[in-house]
């Protein structure tokens, strides 16, 4: 583990691995690709209406709720892990949760 107080760079990163397999004490095969430190962050969105104005035909998906997400400024460093999933709150119900 390298620790350091400057933010680091891939190329900063790729000197580093590069060092490291080219020690003779250590085996090549055995040491990890480094990477830089990532967060993983869960969003709940509710409130949001199942059926798309009004028609009870039209409902809401996850390819909706993606379009919209990427449409928007505030997420435009989000990677999605997984598909977005698209829940209808009670079966009388018209809101949803995604």
């Amino acid at each position: 583990m390298v620790v350091t107080n400057k933010v680091s760079m891939q190329s900063d990163l790729q000197i580093i691995e590069k060092y490291i397999k080219n020690l003779d004490d250590i085996d090549a095969l055995q040491v990890e690709v480094p990477r830089l430190p990532q967060s993983k962050s869960f969003l709940k969105i509710i409130g949001i209406p199942y059926f798309l104005h009004g028609n009870y035909q039209d409902y809401l998906t996850s390819n909706n709720v993606e379009t919209l997400i990427k449409q928007n400024q505030i997420f435009d460093n989000i990677t999605f892990t997984s598909k977005l999933q698209v829940i209808k709150v009670l079966p009388k119900s018209n809101m949803s949760i995604i």
